[in-house]
């Protein structure tokens, strides 16, 4: 964002950053009505308006797959607990990280995670350590989506989730009218 000070005058406009253009145009029969995202500052164009669970978008094409990387801080508070002598990332903000970007992956609407099926921690995550996370959409619909995550760090797998399960908000929940 740019803003722009004059010397006397009215108060200044800030002028918006430019949102990124879509990607390449999708190619017959691999989801034509898909919307791509591809590098840059793309927080306006994640559904939802934010990067929850990551840092940085790398790609995200609705209803196909998404990438994020996630930077973790030697200053997160769960290092002092989690372990003082070897701080560890815990698993489940790994797992909330992988969360975050199926919801991008899954597209516009409330997507709430239902079920995780598969999940294996293979390596530690510390601090200062960068984790690139991959979803991919295995199964897409107006009200469930499933995905398969991966998560690296140094050039090796840390995480897998064979199944991410997600329902949209609008999905009656059973034993609720």
């Amino acid at each position: 964002m740019t803003t722009t000070v004059p010397t006397a005058g009215p108060t200044p406009t800030p002028t918006p950053a430019p949102v990124p253009a879509a990607g390449p145009a999708p190619a017959p029969g691999s989801g034509a009505g898909s919307t791509t995202v591809t590098t840059g500052p793309v927080a306006a164009a994640v559904p939802g308006g934010g990067l929850d669970g990551f840092d940085r978008l790398l790609e995200a094409v609705v209803g196909e797959r998404a990438a994020a990387v996630r930077n973790v801080p030697a200053t997160l508070t769960c290092f002092t607990d989690h372990f003082p002598r070897h701080p560890v990332l815990p698993g489940v903000l790994l797992l909330e990280s992988m969360a975050a970007l199926a919801r991008t992956a899954a597209g516009p609407g409330t997507w709430r995670l239902a079920a995780v099926r598969g999940v294996r921690f293979k390596h530690f995550v510390g601090p200062g350590d960068q984790v690139h996370l991959t979803v991919e959409v295995t199964a897409h619909g107006p009200h469930r989506t499933e995905c398969r995550a991966t998560a690296r760090a140094g050039g090796r797998v840390v995480a897998t989730a064979r199944v991410l399960a997600l329902v949209s908000d609008e999905t009656t929940r059973e034993g609720t009218a």
